[in-house]
């Protein structure tokens, strides 16, 4: 259990930003170079790089070399537990807001009938 939210806590801390959550949206739709996945962005390299070490370190991402091209793959696992673990917390509050909602449908129809 530790370890779960450990992952989670590192996912969601690296999800936090922006560049990085562009990173992941473009790895979903397949591998790409560091070169490639760096293109976009108006930093310079080592910054970017240190944009993938967080991801990798959280396990989102993995990477590879062949000769001297880095390529970039996305943790489909690492991604679907965080997604898990929010469609558990919707599922908790849209519970919490039905009960909410019968609540207060069967108090207005107690003062109503009064």
């Amino acid at each position: 259990m530790a370890n779960n939210i450990a992952s989670l806590d590192s996912a969601f801390h690296a999800l936090a930003d922006p560049t990085r959550r562009a990173v992941v949206s473009r790895l979903i739709t397949g591998p790409a170079s560091v070169t490639d996945l760096a293109q976009p962005f108006s930093i310079g390299l080592p910054t970017f790089l240190k944009h993938l070490k967080v991801l990798e370190d959280s396990g989102l991402i993995g990477s590879g070399k062949t000769g001297r091209v880095r390529t970039c793959h996305l943790n489909p696992a690492r991604l679907t537990a965080a997604e898990a673990w929010l469609a558990e917390q919707r599922a908790i509050w849209e519970g919490r807001a039905d009960r909410l909602a019968d609540y207060v449908e069967n108090y207005m129809q107690k003062e109503q009938g009064q």
